[in-house]
């Protein structure tokens, strides 16, 4: 029997589908957080210590989080998973792929280097310049959008619409990071997640926003929409730019009726996505992972997404 590691320092729901589709499977899951692990760099030790795995790695870890803190300690969370995969474990998604699109700023310029149609972006440390920015924006009628380079679910976001708004604008542990407010086709506030997998879009769907936020986790509704292959194409060229094996891509359609990537998640909730597809998500990734990772060539995966 496989036995994988999920990590993850809250299993709740989506931790249980998992679980349960890796069963399916025929494979053991355990839930270990990514802060009980260490490196330990002696003769005759495995190099990564993962409680319960003392003796011999797992056949493979699915990354379901990994936990905020300082600089060093996120840092040594991705080395681990740096480790395991050059240990031949294989890491889904790796930590390449967790630190590209963690950074919001390094996703913007990954997509914007992949030609994909993304929010005109500014990241700096220089608080005189990012005043700058702000007030030339607003004077040529453009809200700006201000996010702390690290964050998700809607957490930290602010919208700067007047001059005045820019009294409380703070940084995020120094750094400033600012888009151009989209505004979206249509009435009231949406977007669009698209579900990715191994390069083929697997759900998509609208949410609408209570206001300019969309996060399901801030209250905004999903329901399905027909499968729009201009939609799937765009998501699987972002997904690819960040060389993901699964990710959550949020689309917005401007007034202007262009596409735009907004983000790309690549430890991405379903939750809400399931309410309004019938799409078993945890059985994809769970096939997808298995047949790849574990009953296919390690070697050839670990290569494919490098």
């Amino acid at each position: 029997m496989a036995r994988i590691v999920i990590f993850t320092d809250d299993p709740g729901w989506h931790g249980k589908e998992l679980s349960q589709a890796f069963a399916r499977l025929g494979c053991s899951s355990d839930f270990i957080s990514l802060t009980e692990c260490s490196l330990t760099i002696e003769p005759g030790r495995i190099p990564v210590t993962i409680p319960g795995f003392e003796q011999a790695l797992p056949d493979a870890v699915f990354v379901r989080g990994v936990p905020g803190g300082s600089l060093e300690e996120v840092v040594l969370y991705l080395d681990i998973l740096h480790a395991l995969k050059l240990l031949n474990v294989p890491v889904y998604n790796d930590g390449r792929a967790i630190e590209r699109s963690v950074d919001k700023a390094m996703t913007s310029f990954l997509l914007h280097q992949a030609g994909i149609s993304t929010p005109l972006t500014w990241a700096s440390r220089n608080r005189m310049e990012a005043i700058n920015i702000a007030e030339n924006e607003l004077k040529n009628g453009h809200m700006l959008i201000t996010k702390p380079l690290f964050g998700s679910q809607g957490e930290g976001i602010r919208r700067i619409e007047k001059m005045t708004d820019l009294f409380w604008l703070s940084s995020s542990n120094g750094v400033y990071y600012f888009q151009r407010f989209v505004h979206c086709a249509g009435e009231g506030f949406s977007d669009y997640r698209v579900f990715v997998i191994n390069n083929q879009s697997v759900a998509i769907m609208r949410r609408r926003g209570k206001s300019w936020l969309n996060n399901v986790a801030r209250g905004a509704s999903c329901e399905a929409i027909d499968v729009d292959p201009v939609l799937a194409e765009i998501a699987i060229k972002a997904t690819k730019a960040l060389a993901m094996d699964y990710a959550g891509v949020d689309i917005i359609q401007d007034k202007t009726g262009r596409y735009t990537v907004i983000e790309v998640n690549s430890i991405p909730a379903w939750k809400g996505l399931e309410s309004a597809v019938q799409v078993n998500i945890a059985t994809l990734l769970a096939e997808d992972m298995v047949n790849r990772c574990i009953k296919g060539n390690c070697t050839e995966f670990i290569t494919a997404v490098s």
